[in-house]
């Protein structure tokens, strides 16, 4: 078995899908026998040191808010002071540039880059006067850098491996291994019973620029023209994409029909889901979603509940729901989602119908155990033989 330094710049516990997917892939190895030393940033209200899913977990860097990169570049030299204190390692496991840069430097493991997301990609949408600028050139030249040199590269989608690849991953190393949920916690319940109540859309998740927020707002109107519908937006987001939120539903008059509410705890989404007479996924045709890739985690927690499930028909969401498990309507078309509302809330049999196969498809093939299985599996593969030496990397040539 082997000993794991597993670094995620993520904040865990949290209510984010990272957290969860730091958790379940954490649970996994440590089930399986592997020593693991769990490293993520400092957080207000956390200790800076316990034990997490099984494993040793410390809590590193500068915490609290302030200048993003100055607290994801401490976050990466913390870990590798921590790497040096504790190890050696058999494996580097890493979700990001920040610590996996100064870990494969380091070159005395094996490394696995759990790359469900890029810097370069993803920083331009949290802050838009990123775009373009030299700064984003150079965390992608530093993420092709760290793409060729990991032994293995996790992935969650076909499209994100083929992004993956085309950005200098060695495609004989990418792994794909999507999300999954826990069937239990997210159990499968009957729809609930309608009678007088208005029905009630839900979605949770990040309010960040590519979940289509807007669009689902814009398609409001046409559903109200047609049915009563309460919408249920849950989820932690920056003060500038709350606001705008906030700032559409007032200029769509949606006051008493929209309410914007604080992320809970991963374990009371089942909950929430449970009061949903239909669920939602309106993410957005954008680079993010659609060069990237992802697997959203809520579509899978849905569909587990038995939700029926009206979500973008991107080639991420049709890896994990297809056409009679789920509405698949167009990204970015406020008609065409509003259309599929109205039809699962008009048609019972097809909202239940929508629920069962859903719930099926995901408990046969997106669980957290058998993507457990999938990671432990490429461990055994990866890990040298008693006595043989990895290599080691040289840094990136200067410009």
């Amino acid at each position: 078995m082997a000993r794991v330094l597993y670094a995620a710049f993520d904040v865990v516990p949290s209510p984010k899908g990272a957290s969860t997917h730091v958790l379940a892939f954490v649970s996994g190895l440590v089930a399986a026998g592997h020593e693991v030393v769990l490293a993520t940033p400092l957080a207000p209200g956390l200790p800076a040191e316990d034990v997490t899913a099984g494993a040793v977990h410390f809590r590193l860097g500068r915490g609290g808010s302030g200048n993003f990169l100055v607290r994801a570049l401490a976050f990466g030299e913390a870990v590798d002071a921590l790497a040096q204190r504790l190890g050696p390692f058999d494996v580097f496991h890493f979700r990001s540039l920040w610590p996996g840069l100064p870990l494969v430097l380091r070159g005395s493991a094996r490394t696995v880059f759990e790359a469900n997301s890029l810097a370069a990609v993803e920083m331009p949408f949290h802050y838009p006067a990123l775009r373009g600028t030299a700064t984003v050139d150079k965390l992608a030249r530093l993420e092709r850098w760290l793409l060729e040199r990991s032994d293995a590269v996790v992935c969650v989608s076909t499209v994100s491996r083929a992004f993956l690849e085309a950005r200098g991953a060695r495609p004989g190393r990418v792994h794909l291994i999507p999300n999954g949920v826990d069937p239990e916690l997210f159990a499968a319940t009957s729809l609930p019973p309608r009678g007088d109540r208005v029905p009630l859309a839900l979605y949770v998740g990040t309010l960040a620029d590519w979940q289509g927020l807007g669009t689902l707002l814009d398609a409001m109107p046409a559903v109200l023209a047609r049915v009563p519908l309460r919408l249920r937006i849950v989820g932690r987001g920056r003060q500038r994409q709350r606001k705008e939120l906030l700032r559409r539903i007032r200029h769509l008059g949606l006051e008493g029909h929209v309410e914007l509410a604080p992320a809970v705890p991963h374990a009371e989404v089942p909950a929430l889901i449970a009061d949903a007479d239909v669920c939602v996924a309106p993410l957005s045709l954008d680079e993010r979603n659609v060069v990237q890739g992802c697997c959203p985690l809520k579509v899978l927690e849905y569909l587990s509940c038995g939700r029926p499930l009206v979500a973008s028909g991107l080639p991420v969401v049709r890896e994990l729901a297809r056409d009679g498990e789920a509405l698949l309507v167009p990204p970015g078309a406020p008609d065409a989602l509003a259309a599929a509302l109205v039809r699962v809330l008009e048609d019972a049999e097809l909202a239940a119908r929508l629920g069962r196969r859903g719930a099926a498809r995901v408990r046969h093939g997106f669980t957290w155990s058998q993507a457990q299985q999938r990671l432990c599996a490429l461990y055994e593969a990866l890990l040298p033989a008693p006595g043989t030496a990895t290599g080691s990397v040289s840094p990136p040539a200067p410009e």
